[in-house]
């Protein structure tokens, strides 16, 4: 037995001890917030009898009732024969609640809870009126809080006619008042509940307590053992299936009931009863709108209209593949050599590093201070003319931290120039968020600490639009990754004192996002330059050129893998996100004692397939390069070259459905049930997906298939690696590595395309 064997064997004893002995631990980390789980209760409604079975047009179309039912009164909203929104019988639609926040904010990973002191559950409704006939009407009442009545006022408001707005107002009163808006919907048993921004492991959050607050997505999301040990080891890091970058307080239901806040601060939708979905704010005040539509994609196209709508990206960036790598300039001419003798066509590299490379507890990972470092890419600006006189673009990375440089300064060689201490500018200006106590909040990021960009400081907004300008842009590069974005500190003191750091915290990765969006623009290269993000709130797709899905791990599962990445792509198509796509073969890497999670060749493959029908095919080594398979190791590149090939080849089709996405905000990648909602069983397939209408695409996601199963809709669908043809209905279909199984519409342009690319 090797001595390895030997230690992983002790190690795994070590570890189920400890694993034992801090299970306590690992319950407080995931389900302190008691009060947060506990159901959200409601009351009893009274309505006068007057007020009863009185439609009220509430402008272009939308007609609100207080209905007389079996049950009890009921709040119905339709246009026409289609019903919108409809409270539960008998039940308050509106209640009210007392609460202090208990929010924690750790290395970006937020906790939340809610310590409830009072609610409001029993509603009396008084009126129900129209300010002017036909525009828009209120319905006002009381709400009881304990034996005292607090009023409250609901304003409805056609926006056209796809949307109507809501307004929910408390009576403002003193610190004991109730500072927590509830709206109540009544929900079938089966009712599914799709958006919510992206979600990674369901896509059906029925049944879920679903808290809406941006947030790093963690390492595992509750795959065990890593989640556990991310927990015990990094302030409880490990995630759940809830968190996540992109949180979007938005749902379309599988009744086509589209419904959305338009509140940045944190909001909860408790999805987990048979016949109510509650929705709960942390505000006296709750707006938001209800939206019409006749299909998925209808309610996408009303929703964006309001949320933002992505442009479509440039030409050059769909040329080939965008080559994420680090090592210095010699190592990416080494690479681009092995890359341009296996034909892989190219777009950009992507150069992270080009503000040096610093080891912490995680791995590789980088200076953040935005400037070149000229002692790792030496010759960078004949590299970068080298590179774009081949057609082949330079990428960078920013995000909005800065951390002292002496560090790596001191490394130079005697008589090398200090490098631009961001840092200190940024400090000595006031531009970094600040303790309540005073000084830089320094965040704890892996085994070092950064100051963030205070966004709320307009000085501080101009001066690193400037930077971006005078040190990126400059540089030559024609896109960056605008990392990071969800850490904001719930306690943080901001340079605007009016502006409150929790309802913020979901409100800066969408300033952030414009940020970088106006440095383009103000550089002239709107249109030209891309840069991609990872976290997002309500309106981030008004902002961001690019999106991707966050830092994965090297792995197959659900939870935090390959899948969770298919699914993420899926939720966040719904939610606006109609351009995004993941770092092939995950982010995250594993050295330890007790298990490697290392990524192999074969989930390089399988995860080069699924990218090349995405929107970008981009690569990335992660953040433990040397142990990772990688596209240029042997048995991955030739692989690797025919994907990208296969990516390349359907650049027309790609470029008529981005123009479509921009126009209409329907996304790339699409969920079954968004492109077919009639198909029976749509809704549960979670392991295929659309590229537009006419390409379907069922990707290899466990170890070892060689087969997968599909489920076809109505039509005729030929198999892109030949002239089978399948019709409706479910399939086995043999997916050898370098043949993932896709199908194109019989008589689509995009049959065109891939039939006569996709050979061997």
């Amino acid at each position: 037995m090797s001595w390895r064997r030997t230690a992983r064997r002790i190690l795994l004893v070590i570890g189920a001890v400890i694993a034992l002995g801090g299970l306590s631990l690992a319950l407080w980390l995931g389900l302190r917030d008691a009060h947060w789980l506990e159901a959200t209760p409601y009351g009893d409604v009274a309505v006068p009898a007057d007020l009863l079975d009185r439609p009220m047009g509430l402008g272009a179309g939308f007609e609100g009732a207080l209905v007389a039912t079996a049950d009890g009164p009921q709040l119905r909203i339709t246009h026409g024969a289609q019903l919108l929104w409809s409270s539960v019988p008998g039940r308050a639609f509106i209640a009210a609640a007392r609460g202090v926040p208990e929010l924690h904010e750790a290395r970006g990973m937020a906790f939340v809870d809610d310590d409830i002191t009072g609610r409001c559950v029993d509603q009396k409704v008084d009126a129900f009126e129209a300010l002017t006939p036909d525009q828009p009407a209120f319905i006002e009442g009381t709400l009881d809080c304990g034996g005292t009545p607090w009023p409250y006022r609901l304003v409805l408001a056609a926006r056209g006619d796809r949307r109507l707005t809501f307004d929910i107002a408390l009576a403002v009163g003193d610190d004991r008042a109730p500072n927590r808006v509830v709206l109540v919907k009544q929900s079938a048993a089966d009712e599914g509940f799709f958006g919510f921004g992206e979600q990674f492991t369901h896509f059906d959050l029925k049944g879920r307590d679903v808290p809406v607050v941006v947030s790093e997505q963690g390492i595992g999301r509750g795959l065990q053992p890593i989640t556990l040990g991310a927990d015990l080891t990094a302030d409880g890091a490990g995630g759940s299936w809830a968190t996540t970058y992109v949180a979007a307080p938005w749902y379309i239901t599988s009744t086509l009931q589209g419904f959305a806040l338009e509140e940045d601060t944190i909001s909860r939708f408790d999805l987990r009863r048979d016949g109510a979905a509650v929705v709960s704010l942390f505000a006296p005040r709750m707006r938001g709108s209800i939206y019409r539509g006749d299909s998925p994609l209808a309610l996408i196209e009303a929703y964006t209209e309001t949320a933002g709508r992505m442009p479509a990206l440039p030409e050059w960036i769909h040329r080939g593949a965008v080559i994420g790598m680090q090592g210095g300039t010699a190592r990416v001419r080494e690479i681009w050599g092995k890359l341009t003798e296996a034909k892989v066509p190219l777009a950009a590299f992507w150069l992270q590093d080009w503000v040096g490379q610093r080891k912490t507890s995680f791995g590789k990972q980088l200076w953040w201070s935005w400037t070149l470092d000229g002692r790792h890419y030496p010759d960078w600006q004949g590299l970068v003319a080298e590179m774009g006189a081949q057609g082949v673009r330079v990428m960078t990375y920013v995000n909005p931290f800065l951390v002292e440089v002496d560090e790596r300064d001191a490394g130079a060689p005697p008589g090398t120039p200090p490098s631009r201490d961001l840092f200190g500018e940024a400090r000595d200006a006031g531009y970094l968020v600040q303790r309540r106590a005073g000084g830089p909040y320094m965040i704890r990021n892996t085994s070092f600490s950064a100051g963030l960009l205070d966004l709320t400081n307009p000085a501080a907004r101009d001066w690193f639009v400037a930077v971006l300008r005078d040190e990126v842009i400059a540089s030559g590069a024609s896109g960056w990754m605008a990392d990071f974005g969800e850490g904001l500190p719930f306690d943080a003191k901001l340079h605007d004192a009016s502006v409150d750091p929790v309802a913020h915290h979901n409100d800066y990765p969408e300033v952030w996002a414009e940020l970088n969006r106006r440095a383009i623009t103000e550089a002239g290269r709107e249109g030209d330059i891309v840069f991609f993000t990872r976290s997002g709130y309500r309106n981030s797709p008004a902002h961001s050129t690019l999106f991707w899905l966050g830092d994965q791990l090297v792995t197959w599962d659900r939870y935090d893998g390959l899948h969770s990445a298919l699914i993420g792509l899926l939720s966040g198509g719904i939610s606006g996100l109609s351009l995004n796509h993941s770092d092939i073969g995950g982010y995250t890497t594993i050295t330890h004692p007790i298990e490697d999670h290392h990524r192999s060749v074969e989930l390089h493959q399988r995860w080069a397939e699924f990218a090349a029908f995405t929107v970008v095919y981009r690569t990335h080594e992660g953040n433990r390069p040397d142990v990772n398979a990688q596209l240029h190791h042997p048995g991955v590149l030739a692989h690797f070259a025919r994907m990208a090939r296969l990516h390349r080849c359907w650049m027309p089709y790609r470029a008529a459905l981005m123009a479509e996405a921009e126009r209409r905000g329907w996304p790339i990648n699409r969920h079954m049930w968004v492109q077919f909602p009639e198909m029976p069983g749509a809704q549960t397939l979670d392991r295929q997906f659309m590229v537009g209408a006419d390409l379907l695409v069922a990707p290899v996601l466990d170890p070892g298939a060689g087969e997968v199963e599909v489920v076809m809709p109505a039509g005729e669908w030929r198999h892109i690696w030949g002239e089978t043809t399948y019709t409706a209905g479910r399939h086995t279909v043999a997916a050898p590595i370098g043949r993932p199984a896709a199908f194109a519409r019989v008589g689509s342009a995009v049959a065109d395309q891939l039939v006569g690319c996709a050979v061997d």
